[in-house]
């Protein structure tokens, strides 16, 4: 992208590969997960948050393999798979290669393939740091997770079941058999119910709508319990009416929680859903799809062909 605005801005064209310096990984990427934080950065939406030069690469969800290794970097070899959440303030997985830092790179799960693995770590870093590192989340506690069948959503929904607690879980007409199987103990299909007539006495709300359902939410908590959004901050005159903690969630790379990620899905307890895959030239139309924020899990993009 040369500039800011609509999926019309994103060029499929040639760059220049990229240069590992110190500290860094050059990787062949395999596959680029497409996320919310794609679309936004395009449209130019968190400029007041994150710095970019312009052209810039998107993608920040990455599956692939190490290509070469800068100086200081001594956990990985050339041939390892490897994902990664990468920085977002720089040049993304949208690319044959990217450069990661060795300090976000972990060793992607053997159950995964690439285009499975390239699903997960923004999705999956943001639900755990929801749940675990702000929510405190604990066994037996009731957890309503708005947009459950969502990127971020359906590894909570994943995340809450396997920590104890009892899960519900909002989606669509067409998602509640997945909020099912990923394990929710009760679904609420938005188009027909109000989620705060099912849902009483919630210990934590995770928010990935916004607007109306934020403010729809704050009834459903129960005293001391936690609201926590990754798309608004909640509002402080909300906290102090209803006593209950509101908090923003950002997410970071992170390597060792990817690490203890990846050892969960290799001891088959989550596995990411894929909406569908797209190849790398059709960056335009996966934005579209993921914009429109009705996905089924992740959209992905496949960077290198299948070899027959």
């Amino acid at each position: 992208m040369h500039s800011y605005g609509g999926p019309e801005v994103l060029q499929y064209e040639d760059a220049p590969c990229p240069r590992v310096k110190n500290g860094e990984v050059l990787v062949r990427v395999h596959a680029a997960g497409v996320n919310p934080l794609d679309w936004k950065v395009r449209a130019g939406d968190l400029n007041g948050f994150i710095q970019h030069k312009l052209p810039l690469i998107p993608g920040w969800d990455v599956s692939g393999v190490v290509e070469k290794i800068g100086p200081g970097v001594s956990r990985f070899k050339k041939g390892d798979e490897v994902f990664a959440m990468a920085d977002p303030t720089r040049d993304g997985a949208y690319a044959d290669y990217v450069v990661v830092r060795g300090t976000a790179l972990a060793i992607k799960p053997k159950a995964l393939h690439h285009v499975r693995a390239a699903a997960t770590p923004v999705s999956a870093l943001a639900a755990w740091r929801s749940l675990f590192d702000l929510g405190q989340l604990q066994a037996k506690q009731r957890i309503l997770i708005h947009g459950g069948s969502g990127g971020v959503g359906h590894f909570a929904v994943q995340f809450a079941k396997w920590k104890g607690a009892y899960v519900i879980a909002t989606a669509s007409t067409n998602n509640q058999e997945l909020l099912r199987k990923l394990g929710a103990d009760e679904t609420i299909d938005y188009t027909i119910q109000k989620f705060e007539n099912v849902a009483h006495k919630i210990d934590i709300v995770l928010d990935t709508i916004g607007g109306e359902t934020q403010e729809r939410s704050w009834l459903v908590l129960k005293q001391g319990g936690a609201l926590i959004s990754l798309v608004q901050s909640p509002l402080e005159e909300k906290v102090n009416q209803f006593g209950v903690r509101g908090i923003m969630c950002s997410v970071q790379p992170n390597a060792a929680r990817l690490s203890a990620i990846a050892k969960l899905i290799d001891s088959a307890k989550f596995t990411p859903a894929i909406d569908r895959i797209l190849p790398l030239s059709e960056a335009r139309r996966a934005h579209e799809l993921s914009q429109n924020g009705h996905a089924r899990g992740k959209i992905v993009l496949r960077v290198k062909k299948v070899q027959p």
